[in-house]
């Protein structure tokens, strides 16, 4: 079907309803899993330094397959590939509960996550691709607002599950939920094709999944084999070499993996770091607060759930309200104003201590989440608004590996930074001698709060970028809404 026909023909909600479905579902594999890495550590007698990988080996393959979006689409055809891909989940979600050790869950989480990480980038070029522009901005709220009612939900259900059965339960949810998803995005979804086949870039890929995979498994390993250290420097070194390669192979090739050439919309790459940024600050409230409250203050799974659903759930319900509001407000104000929000929430996280009250716990995580909620929805607009529909795949897949892999750095740095700032403080105090029962919890406190603090300037840095995030000249925003008029003007 072309392009035009389907966006005479498409029904708006029916799309958003299927692509709601799987985005939901995708985004609850990542977000369910935080409250069971305690319980990983104890069922398979193993520590958070290798647990962890369980969550960002997932978060890497999510980056590592988002540039294959682009070719996958072109050659399937983006409802295919999102169909393909929510089976793929599927099947190895029920995989990940039939895991016989860590080691296996690993690995079975890294491929859940390959299939997971083609679902967001399809199902955002879906929208842009079918959707008529003017109703694009409330679409994107839509998906946004899909993605965030997962960890809204997510630690709570996650909680439920461990506490009544056991954390395989967290992957066997996503069966039945996932072949009703299939169903819907087979029945809803118009079959429909925008661009040519092109061939695989295969040096493309092979110098990606190098580059991610090495820098990571450096900020993962770091600590342990210390950051001076030859593996731990060799790594960074072929990291940033291969991402060099990676870079000129993409933009001197006739058909790229990723479309580095769309960094040329100045919009979309300041959008683009800014979304990332928030991204990552977004990453640091979900890994420490679960990890402090169970660990430091003993709170059960479900409890944790409990308390950090209130400052989820407002996050979720803010999406649809930033989508509304974007047309008037527009992405500046949205953006910076979410940021002071997530800077002011970050940085009195940073002052926990060992007895803290859950209601400073919820009321500043709220804080930060309705920050997130308008920053995120507006830097994903304008990010994608000004894209030409034929090229909204390349877009939608160099945002979402940029994304996926600044998350999972993001998760792999957190993670060394508080085990080895734990560390540190530990030793601190018993060389001060505090006492030995209160100490550890003290220090694992101290640790949090540093992390948080690192988040608090990581989001910093995303305010320079927010401020050059304008609106859409005049002329622009009163383009065609045709595919072949909006195209004309935005090329």
């Amino acid at each position: 079907m072309a392009e035009n026909e389907v966006q005479s023909k498409v029904r708006f909600w029916p799309v958003m309803f299927a692509i709601f479905f799987g985005s939901f579902l995708s985004v609850l594999g990542i977000s369910t899993i935080n409250l069971a890495l305690p319980f990983l550590i104890e069922d398979f007698g193993s520590d958070l330094n290798t647990i962890q990988w369980v969550l960002t080996g997932f978060m890497l393959s999510l980056g590592v397959i988002a540039p294959l979006t682009g070719y996958l689409g072109d050659r399937f055809g983006f409802k295919k590939l999102y169909l393909y891909s929510m089976v793929g989940f599927v099947g190895f979600s029920l995989l990940c509960a039939l895991a016989w050790n860590s080691s296996s869950l690993i690995a079975f989480r890294i491929l859940q996550g390959a299939f997971s990480g083609l679902v967001l980038p399809a199902t955002m070029t879906i929208i842009f691709q079918v959707i008529p522009r003017e109703r694009q901005p409330f679409a994107v709220s839509i998906w946004g607002l899909s993605a965030m009612l997962a960890p809204a939900f997510g630690p709570t259900l996650s909680g439920w599950l461990i506490q009544n059965f056991s954390w395989k339960w967290l992957f066997y949810i996503n069966v039945p939920i996932g072949l009703i998803a299939i169903v819907f995005i087979q029945a809803m979804i118009p079959d429909y094709r925008v661009g040519k086949r092109k061939p695989l870039d295969v040096a493309g890929l092979i110098t990606v999944v190098t580059s991610s995979a090495s820098i990571l498994l450096a900020l993962s390993q770091g600590r342990q084999w210390g950051w001076m250290s030859w593996n731990t420097l060799g790594l960074f070194v072929l990291g940033v070499a291969a991402l060099i390669l990676f870079i000129r192979r993409e933009l001197s090739a006739e058909h790229p993996l990723l479309n580095l050439r769309v960094f040329a919309n100045a919009r979309f790459s300041f959008s683009l770091v800014s979304a990332t940024i928030i991204m990552i600050s977004l990453y640091s409230g979900t890994l420490l607060i679960p990890l402090f409250l169970q660990n430091v203050q003993n709170v059960s799974a479900l409890d944790t759930g409990v308390i950090m659903l209130p400052a989820s759930l407002i996050m979720a319900l803010g999406m649809p309200i930033a989508g509304k509001l974007y047309e008037r407000i527009g992405p500046l104000w949205m953006t910076v104003g979410g940021l002071a929000f997530i800077l002011v929430g970050s940085f009195e996280l940073s002052r926990l201590d060992t007895g803290v009250s859950h209601a400073y716990i919820i009321f500043w995580m709220t804080i930060r989440n309705i920050g997130v909620s308008f920053a995120a929805s507006a830097t994903g607009t304008a990010g994608m608004e000004e894209i030409p529909r034929v090229q909204s795949g390349d877009a939608s897949s160099v945002t979402n590996w940029v994304r996926n892999v600044g998350g999972s750095f993001a998760i792999a740095l957190f993670t060394s930074l508080l085990i080895s700032n734990a560390s540190s403080h530990g030793q601190s105090l018993a060389a001060s001698g505090h006492d030995q029962a209160t100490a550890p919890l003290l220090a694992y406190t101290m640790s949090v709060n540093d992390v948080f603090l690192v988040a608090t300037l990581i989001a910093a840095a995303a305010l320079p970028f927010g401020l050059l995030v304008r609106k859409k000249r005049r002329q622009q925003a009163n383009v065609s809404t045709s595919p072949g008029a909006a195209e004309e003007q935005l090329a």
